[in-house]
């Protein structure tokens, strides 16, 4: 498969060094019947090794010339192909066809990241565990805690839901072509569903995402359609903080007081 040219709309950067793709298989620690979806599989660096370890994996894929090449390499019996946008994929009816927590893995895509991890986060129920190689600047923001300039709405919202173990750092050098960023390998473990704590979800997440659209405004003023100033103060929340400001359970608190 090395000839394929790596496409910019996609996001495309080849992982070609052996020693960092074998690390990241050994932390996975497969086993043969394991429910695995690769997402992105590209040129197989991930997907060969898996399948000497699994009897059976899945893929998602949407470059069409990267599926061809799949087709002809596996049978379908060893590698199940879905094509089409990650973005798109229903992994939660996968994972119900598995009846095994879903495990799913790749090297994503680092245009469409961000939203990709909100997408995967819906499914967290339905997940044993992620493992995902993602640009480092995002793995930062993954694991900021509050009052520092990476936290955020994607640190609170994935630290609500998930576990998350910074696994190792990768160069550019691994990759084909080199991406103009340094990477890492983050592992993210869904949390048992009695520690979600937030009422009605939903809403937590519009506040989150509320505070966090304007964070450099005063509470007062960024959650100003959602809550009075003496809500906040009730919470022990002062009215002048800002959105990094507050820790995950200080959003718990105002979104369960609210509903």
């Amino acid at each position: 498969m090395s000839g394929h040219v790596a496409r910019k709309r996609f996001g495309q950067h080849f992982l070609v060094d052996q020693g960092v793709i074998a690390e990241i298989v050994d932390r996975l620690v497969v086993r043969p019947d394991d429910p695995v979806v690769e997402i992105g599989p590209g040129l197989g660096a991930l997907t060969e090794p898996l399948l000497q370890r699994l009897n059976h994996l899945h893929v998602v894929e949407i470059d069409r010339d990267i599926i061809s090449r799949l087709r002809g390499k596996y049978a379908p019996e060893r590698l199940t192909i879905h094509a089409g946008d990650a973005l798109a994929f229903d992994f939660g009816k996968l994972a119900d066809a598995a009846g095994a927590g879903l495990r799913i893995v790749g090297n994503l895509p680092y245009n469409i990241s961000t939203p990709l991890l909100f997408h995967l986060a819906r499914f967290g129920d339905k997940v044993r565990d992620m493992h995902f190689m993602l640009q480092k600047e995002v793995v930062e923001r993954m694991v900021a805690q509050p009052e520092t300039r990476d936290y955020g709405r994607l640190s609170v919202m994935l630290q609500y839901r998930f576990a998350l173990d910074w696994l190792l750092d990768v160069p550019p050098t691994a990759f084909k072509p080199p991406p103009r960023v340094q990477s890492a390998v983050v592992r993210l473990i869904p949390r048992p569903a009695t520690d979600l704590s937030a009422r009605d979800e939903e809403f937590f997440a519009t506040l989150v995402a509320t505070a966090f659209a304007q964070r450099r405004k005063m509470l007062r003023n960024s959650l100003q359609d959602l809550v009075e100033d003496v809500r906040l103060s009730a919470q022990g929340i002062s009215p002048t903080a800002r959105a990094e400001d507050l820790s995950i359970g200080d959003y718990i608190r105002l979104a369960n007081s609210l509903k």
